[in-house]
């Protein structure tokens, strides 16, 4: 890989992350209400991008938010 390269790369890995880690966050806060967390939790480290993302669109669904 280039430089031009890796720098293209660099805030996609950055968003990826920040994705990836508010997710979790949102998790951990609402572990109690979330129907089978474990589950979730699972999905969102595995599951690469696509993970965070059902998180956001089906998870959260379950509190009433």
């Amino acid at each position: 890989m280039d430089k031009t390269q890796i720098a293209l790369l660099i805030p996609i890995i950055i968003l990826y992350l920040a994705l990836l880690l508010t997710a979790i966050i949102d998790l951990a806060r609402n572990w109690e209400v979330r129907k089978n967390p474990l589950i979730w939790l699972f999905v969102i480290i595995f599951i690469n991008i696509f993970g965070p993302v059902a998180y956001f669109i089906f998870g959260r669904k379950e509190d009433g938010r």
